[in-house]
Order: structure tokens, then sequence, then C-alpha cells
């Protein structure tokens, strides 16, 4: 076994699809992790672990979000870590070089999507419209992201969607708190959401990682 173990490739949409679907089934919550200091990497992950969240989205808003990805995969093997708010290709080829697991973005581009199905690792794309739906649709996506789900329609949107959109399944992102979290994950086609609320950068900054590990747990409980 080599220190930085690959995700298996997986040459289908289809595989690809049900790869999502294990990931956010054991994830139940994506945390949308950006990475202020370099010093914070493995704290974060461990509190946020400890509290039972070990499927991790590592944005690149930061300029540590590729060495994040690198050293928990390397240092923390038994975590599940994905590369967001990737933009384009190239930024999509050094998060697959850097171990990402999977992929997830904020909106979609033609070369994003052909990215993805070009990949070994599955993609998670975002979407805000039926017609994007429908363009990530056309090259074989069934499981995408809503960002900003509160903003687009929240939970009615979503509810909308299950009828044109019968095979599609979703990640919402963008204002899911304690508040709203149980409604996104009471419908059928919401495999898990994204928040941050578990991850406040105040605690971050203040190194309050026992807090960030009760808030984890909290969350966790709250979606069973």
């Amino acid at each position: 076994m080599t220190t930085l173990e690959r995700p298996q490739p997986l040459r289908s949409m289809a595989e690809k699809a049900a790869r999502i679907d294990q990931i956010c089934a054991q994830a139940r919550i994506l945390p949308v992790i950006t990475i202020a200091r370099e010093q914070d990497i493995l704290p974060l992950a461990d509190a946020l672990a400890a509290g039972g969240i070990r499927t991790l989205e590592v944005t690149l808003r930061s300029e540590h979000g590729l060495k994040a990805i690198r050293v928990l995969r390397e240092q923390r093997p038994e975590l599940c870590i994905g590369a967001g708010t990737v933009l384009d290709p190239a930024m999509f080829a050094a998060v697959e070089a850097a171990g990402a697991q999977f992929v997830v973005t904020p909106g979609i581009t033609a070369e994003v999507l052909e990215a993805g199905v070009r990949s070994d690792i599955p993609l998670l794309p975002g979407i805000s419209t039926p017609s994007e739906i429908m363009a990530g649709y056309a090259l074989g996506y069934r499981r995408f992201k809503l960002f900003p789900a509160e903003v687009v329609g929240g939970v009615a949107a979503i509810k909308a969607y299950g009828g044109p959109f019968g095979d599609i399944r979703f990640c919402p992102t963008g204002g899911v708190n304690p508040a709203n979290a149980r409604s996104y994950m009471a419908l059928p086609n919401v495999m898990c959401v994204g928040g941050t609320w578990m991850l406040d950068s105040s605690w971050v900054k203040s190194g309050d990682w026992a807090r960030i590990e009760a808030c984890s747990a909290e969350a966790m409980a709250l979606l069973g």
C-alpha cells in the first residue's frame, strides 16, 4: 500500500453516481471547509471526525486548499476527502493529483462537466436552475449540488424538481442550518446536506476544537 492510496477508477457515469450515493449516505452532512491557516488542517479535521463527521469537502477558496487535501489524504486516510469550489479543468486536474476522492463545484461549465465525465473520480456539479440540470443530464449526470439552496427555492424547489427529474438526487448547500436541515433530509431526492454551521470561523481562529467537536456531534444527531 502506498502512502497515498488512490481512489478506485470509476469508468461509467452510473458507477460515479453510485459512489456519490455511497459518500453522501455515509456523510449525511458535508462540511464546507475553507482553510485559512495551514496549522488548522489536522486539528480541524480531527475535531470534525471526533464529532462523527468523517467526510470533508475542502474548498479551494484559500491558498491552503490543495495542501490540505494532500495532507489529509496522507495523514488521515480513514477520512473521505473531497475538493470543493473547483471552477475549471485545471483546478479539477490539480485536486485529482492531490488525491481528492470526489469533486464538488458551485456551478457548471461545459468544460468542467466534460472533465468530470473523463475523470476516474466522481463529480458533484453545482446547479441552480432546471436548464443546468438538463445540461448535466445530457452528459449522464444524475447527482447534483443545489447551490445556493435557500436563495434558489430551498425545500420547495427540490420538491418541484422531483416531478420532471424523478431520477435526480441533490445535496443542497448554501443557507442550510440546524433549523432547516431536517426538512431537507426528509425529502426523498436529497442525499445529504452541505453546511458550515458546525465549524464557525471564529471557533477555528481561536482553536476551539472542543466546541467544533460538540457541534459536529449535535449536527449528526440532528439528522439521525
